[in-house]
């Protein structure tokens, strides 16, 4: 994804000429499909950081994400034979269209080309192996991400947006984006001090209460589930769950 390049993208849409498929008819990959980092952030929404037990912090919990655990809008989350802890997080992620360090949170939202949702399925039992979320998070075929990206221009206020996780058709997870801990302009701030954020990066915002392995009794994703994750102004990233296939060595 080049910085600043939508304009490009939008001249071209415009132009016509381009042939139109049904929606049915494609699949559908991640909006980034590969990019450079995917930054999620952890205990987000204050209604999670109460079922967790976590304490109050002054600063966003981080863990990264590999972009080849990522899978597309329709695409079968994989259920590791490793595991029986499936768990699904419905996210707003916000991806990155013109790099910077040290941004303002005045002008924050000027980085960001646009949104999309995320489900950070998150395998519990590894996740817990230790006090880092790593293996927990980066099971192959585990990151849901999609259905598209909408630009920030039809976005521009990401703490305006309502967020639902489904599974099976049952509601388990429904939030507003206002009531994240740490904004979107407080997240990208923060990060960029650390590190340069680059054009489609992606920020895993957080997930609400709900969680599956916080209920009682506990609710875990298995092989012939169906969940989905929408946000209003977004629309709904839906997968199917199956049993991870053998690995081909």
């Amino acid at each position: 994804m080049a910085a600043d390049a939508l304009g490009v993208v939008a001249e071209t849409l415009h132009g016509g000429g381009l042939k139109e498929y049904a929606l049915e008819d494609v699949q559908l990959l991640p909006p980034i499909a590969n990019p450079d980092k995917i930054i999620c952030v952890g205990l987000n929404y204050e209604s999670h950081r109460k079922e967790t037990g976590r304490p109050e912090v002054a600063y966003p919990t981080l863990f990264n994400r590999f972009a080849n655990t990522q899978i597309g809008h329709g695409a079968p989350v994989h259920a590791p034979k490793e595991s029986t802890q499936v768990d699904y997080e419905g996210e707003l992620a916000v991806i990155i269209g013109k790099a910077g360090r040290h941004i303002a949170k005045s002008g924050a939202l000027d980085h960001v080309a646009g949104y999309s949702c995320y489900n950070d399925v998150s395998i519990r039992d590894w996740q817990r192996h230790t006090s880092q979320f790593t293996p927990g998070k980066n099971f192959m075929c585990t990151g849901p991400f999609g259905p598209w990206m909408v630009t920030s221009d039809d976005i521009p206020d990401p703490s305006a947006l309502t967020l639902e996780t489904r599974l099976n058709g049952e509601r388990m997870q429904h939030a507003t984006t206002d009531l994240l801990i740490f904004s979107i302009p407080v997240l990208i701030n923060y990060i960029s001090t650390f590190t340069r954020l680059e054009p489609g990066d992606v920020i895993v915002s957080g997930t609400p209460g709900g969680v599956g392995f916080k209920r009682d009794p506990q609710v875990f994703m298995k092989h012939g589930d169906h969940v989905e994750i929408e946000i209003s102004g977004i629309g709904v990233l839906a997968n199917p769950v199956v049993d991870a296939p053998a690995p081909r060595h």
